[in-house]
């Protein structure tokens, strides 16, 4: 039986040519180097759509009225929301920004929903203009904010509340969110007000039910189990207390993938059974109506899609300690192993067929001891100019980069059947400064022609 991609280090169309590179989407990675620079970001758009598939198949087979929200957070452009809306997937935004590429791209309204902790008045009439699938609302002020904004358009907009449902799962601190103490949503204490403010004060909000997201990059399953029983009943409290029947249950997303050989990430299919079988238990032992089912994932579907494609440049060796090879790229592009810890393999992208013989640690470009990619690795002998292949990057990596050093961003490029096309243009010198002004008092010095 086919592994799900997210327990695939590399994307599926994965290959080796003749010559011994590295293939990806029937593209040779070391001619895409060449062809469109480096760092470059590179999506195989077949890992993507199965992994969209995988889901909405896993899901709806087992229960009908589930509903795949892609976490546009993990990765968003043009291109992604246009294969999103082919294969039938909602979007999960959390800005503005996020919105406006949805809804831009033509992706249904009804199936877009906006979570974030502190949406902005003008975010906020955006997604009532448009009239969302919902705003996840997370917290007392927002309520009072989307009411008064849905009030002075004279429309009434679809809420679910984001809860904190108190649940540890075991994942980096800093992408654990379903803790009670966290910066995110309701406190399980606060739901009766909540729901009594929509009730009785907010009458442009229609409550629709709950919404939890407990972290990222989790491999134990049991804390959806959790989580389903603790939102079901507080649906089953809500009936009974306000007469009120929530129709959506919204279980965020977090299913972890393969980044190395040490990880061992449940299948999509396991999750789907967990979720199911708690839902469909809660709901007989509470004698409640089975709701909707949304779920978010984000990083299990473009993380295995992408890889990322780096320059060697300069070597450093300390003696008796480690080798160093620095790559064109680093901590603006990827930050993720300078903030979580990360860990990535990689592979020299033309030099498949040859053993690894060295163990080197890869360092980024930027001026931080901390940009340090991959640590202790073993890689084949590399020289300046060859192509470092690192994988799983698809997610959480261009939408986390930055201009750290005043170093542009990278392309992206998709690919499929041999065809690469570019998503994302390289940004320039130019780019970094086009939003740049200067006082008219201080044009007295001349500038130097950009090259």
């Amino acid at each position: 039986m086919d592994k799900s991609p997210n327990q695939n280090i590399y994307p599926i169309t994965m290959n080796v040519n003749s010559r011994g590179h590295l293939e990806i989407g029937g593209c040779s990675v070391v001619e895409l180097a060449s062809k469109f620079g480096t760092p470059l970001y590179v999506i195989d758009e077949d890992t993507l759509r199965k992994g969209i598939r995988n889901y909405k198949t896993e899901f709806t087979s087992k229960y009908k009225e589930s509903l795949v929200l892609y976490a546009a957070k993990s990765f968003i452009c043009e291109a992604i929301a246009h294969i999103l809306q082919e294969e039938g997937a909602g979007i999960d935004v959390v800005s503005g920004g996020e919105l406006y590429v949805a809804l831009k791209t033509g992706v249904s309204s009804s199936k877009i929903y906006f979570n974030g902790n502190n949406k902005s008045s003008e975010e906020l009439a955006l997604a009532v203009d448009n009239e969302i699938g919902a705003v996840i609302v997370d917290n007392f002020y927002e309520l009072e904010l989307l009411n008064q904004v849905a009030i002075s358009k004279s429309k009434k907009i679809n809420v679910m509340l984001r809860l904190a449902p108190g649940i540890e799962c075991h994942t980096h601190e800093y992408i654990k969110t379903g803790q009670i103490d966290s910066k995110f949503g309701f406190d399980l204490s606060q739901v009766d007000e909540a729901v009594q403010k929509i009730a009785k004060l907010y009458h442009s909000l229609r409550l629709q039910g709950f919404h939890s997201h407990i972290g990222s990059q989790i491999f134990d399953l049991n804390s959806y189990s959790d989580l389903v029983r603790i939102l079901l009943e507080r649906y089953a409290s809500i009936k009974e207390t306000y007469n009120i029947d929530l129709t959506k249950l919204n279980v965020g997303g977090g299913l972890g993938i393969k980044y190395t050989e040490e990880d061992s990430p449940p299948a999509m299919s396991e999750m789907a059974n967990t979720i199911v079988n708690a839902i469909n238990e809660n709901v007989e032992r509470l004698g409640i109506s089975s709701p909707t089912l949304l779920l978010e994932p984000g990083r299990s579907l473009t993380g295995p899609a992408g890889i990322t494609l780096y320059r060697v440049g300069s070597s450093k060796v300390v003696p008796g300690i480690r080798k160093y090879i620095a790559v064109d790229g680093g901590m603006a592009d990827n930050p993720r192993p300078a903030m979580y810890q990360s860990l990535y393999s990689a592979c020299v992208a033309s030099k498949m067929l040859e053993k690894n013989k060295e163990v080197v640690t890869v360092a980024g470009r930027f001026c931080e001891s901390g940009d340090i990619l991959i640590k202790d690795i073993e890689l084949a002998q590399t020289v300046s100019g060859d192509i470092l292949a690192v994988f799983s990057t698809g997610a959480y990596n261009y939408s986390m980069s930055s201009n750290y050093n005043m170093v542009p961003r990278p392309a992206c490029v998709l690919v499929k059947d041999g065809s690469a096309e570019i998503i994302i243009e390289r940004e320039s010198y130019q780019h970094l400064i086009s939003l740049n002004r200067v006082p008219t008092r201080l044009l007295k010095y001349k500038s130097i022609p950009a090259q």
